[in-house]
């Protein structure tokens, strides 16, 4: 395996997504969808290019740790452990019932009660990565619906690994005695507390201390490269040490991290490449899939997607509904288990290589995957709107409402001298302020002082959002950003409303700001001739009686003497690219 087809791999399945996904989104469907078609495009069981599959597992599964880690982050222990009660009941009951329903309708079609089982077991768990992302876009992630399912997941996380460890002990030749099951059960279980000791351990001490030893150098390579080497690490070591799962221990992992500082920044920091690689992942399920199945199997594919799509979000809204939540939460919540994912795929691994299952199931497991995948988003948007009917007595939930904008909301970036001076006038007329620094210091002082301070980089995506940009009033940059553009062309797209200040230091860079969204720009070349004009005029008394009016006509000058030299500068880059007109 050369560096070339290890790029090659990386290039097309990038630019596969990209081409199938644009053309899914222009056809007002999910992108998931285009995602998988361009894995099946480029999968050994279509013509045309071919590219590695292994390789592309491994891209995915890099995808898998970083957005378990993400999930990780935005959870707060206790909060899990709040739904605890409905998330392991429910994990076991609906993962029994789907898995004897597949069981009983594929042994009324022949198969054989063992192979049904095995099959239903393998559709019974549902993909993180696709809950994630539907859960996100609906915005219910970090809200009740989001903490029951994900919390869910983890407990049939553990129930796929126990599975995993069961399977060869009882089905491979040769294999021992129950007790020698006992034993490696027990092994098992102490390792995986052991791993949830270690991270609590990690999460209290070891891993705030260095992360603020590195948040402290401001050099924003390493903090990223710390993040990446912790979602990494720790993913690794927990499937080589405690032989659970990579995707656990990297959800793990991000519990640690929640419980420091650094949460916010930290999610920021791994955002743009859990993205990257989380495409992968759909891109190397599609790649998978052999169309010939749905020609060779279509019963035994139509009985598994009824299953996936019907049976098991019925189970699993009964169950939440059993459980005492409300009927809003439990009908999304079923919803959302409307797919099937990667530990399927790892389960069906184990199982067809031990001869538990034939091709034919490990194609209609493939199949059901791509189709109930490419169905989830419709699926639990169709279950989000209908669970919000009048039908039901109950408003929509609040975080789907758009709030009103508020005028006395303001997110200040920056607390040097300037954000200082502006942060207390704000307070002074009763605004409610969010102050974004990268000073740890700072933030911790601020806080400690009841004051609302958050740690993260203003140029990472998701901080403005993490500061609640979307129902904020004004938006005040009061350091001299690095791409400060950018910042306010992203303020714009989270909040069109929102009123935007921003301090510059040259008045070159003022015309810039206003183009990108600013509603009002400050430039500090501005000022000082402003302030030197105050000064030079102070002893003579017309001047003092039309202060005010001096003062704007000299910002005006200056701001408009900007304005006219950018856009000559940029009239002379545009024509200098032109050739002149030949006479003939």
């Amino acid at each position: 395996m050369n560096e070339l087809t290890i790029l090659s791999t990386f290039a097309v399945g990038l630019a596969g997504a990209l081409i199938f996904g644009y053309i899914a989104t222009r056809l007002k469907l999910s992108p998931i969808i285009g995602y998988l078609v361009a894995g099946i495009m480029v999968g050994p069981f279509t013509p045309g290019v071919v590219v590695n599959r292994a390789i592309a597992e491994q891209f995915a599964e890099i995808g898998v740790i970083l957005l378990l880690f993400g999930i990780g982050l935005r959870f707060n222990i206790k909060e899990l452990l709040a739904v605890w009660r409905v998330a392991l009941p429910g994990a076991l009951i609906q993962s029994t019932l789907s898995t004897l329903a597949l069981a009983s309708l594929l042994h009324w079609m022949g198969w054989n009660w063992i192979s049904g089982l095995i099959l239903g077991m393998a559709i019974s768990v549902a993909s993180t990565v696709v809950m994630a992302l539907v859960l996100a876009e609906w915005h219910d992630l970090h809200a009740k619906i989001g903490h029951i399912a994900i919390g869910w997941t983890v407990v049939e996380d553990i129930l796929t690994v126990a599975l995993l460890l069961l399977l060869p002990l009882i089905f491979s030749p040769g294999t021992g005695s129950g007790q020698n099951i006992g034993w490696i059960l027990g092994v098992a279980g102490l390792k995986i507390l052991g791993l949830v000791v270690l991270v609590i351990v990690l999460g209290t001490w070891g891993i705030p201390w260095a992360l603020e030893r590195i948040a402290h150098t401001r050099s924003r390579e390493l903090f990223t490269l710390a993040i990446l080497v912790l979602a990494v690490g720790i993913a690794v070591g927990s499937a080589k040490i405690f032989g659970v799962s990579m995707a656990l221990g990297a959800f793990l992992a991000g519990l640690s991290v929640s419980r420091s500082d650094f949460a916010a920044r930290a999610a920021n920091d791994a955002l743009p490449m859990r993205d990257a690689f989380a495409v992968l992942f759909f891109v190397s399920v599609g790649m998978l899939f052999d169309p010939k199945s749905l020609i060779q199997a279509p019963l035994v594919i139509g009985a598994v997607l009824l299953v996936v799509i019907l049976v098991k979000p019925l189970v699993a809204a009964f169950t939440v509904r059993l459980l005492g939540q409300p009927v809003t939460a439990a009908i999304p919540i079923g919803a959302a288990f409307s797919q099937v994912g990667e530990f399927s795929f790892i389960l069906g691994t184990v199982a067809l290589g031990l001869g538990l299952i034939q091709n034919i199931g490990w194609n209609a497991l493939v199949a059901s995957s791509i189709i109930s995948i490419g169905l989830n988003p419709y699926v639990y948007a169709w279950a989000r709107r209908f669970s919000s009917t009048k039908k039901f007595n109950a408003k929509p939930a609040v975080q789907n409402i758009p709030q009103p904008i508020q005028p006395s909301r303001c997110i200040l970036v920056g607390y040097g001298p300037v954000g200082k001076i502006v942060h207390r006038l704000l307070l002074e007329r009763g605004a409610e302020v969010t102050l974004l620094d990268l000073n740890l210091d700072t933030i911790r002082r601020l806080r400690d002082e009841g004051h609302h301070a958050l740690y993260g980089d203003v140029l990472r995506p998701g901080t403005l959002a993490d500061a609640g940009i979307a129902t904020a009033g004004s938006l005040i940059l009061s350091a001299d950003i690095e791409d400060a553009a950018e910042v306010i062309r992203q303020a714009r797209l989270l909040n069109a409303d929102l009123q935007i200040l921003v301090r510059c230091a040259h008045l070159r860079d003022a015309a810039s700001l206003k183009r990108a969204g600013a509603t009002v720009v400050i430039a500090g070349e501005a000022e000082v001739g402003v302030a030197l004009a105050e000064v030079m005029t102070a002893g003579d008394e017309l001047a003092c009686n039309l202060a005010v009016e001096n003062r704007e006509t000299v910002r005006r000058i200056l701001y408009d003497t900007s304005e006219s030299t950018a856009e000559k500068s940029r009239s002379r880059e545009k024509n200098s690219g032109k050739r002149p007109k030949s006479k003939s």
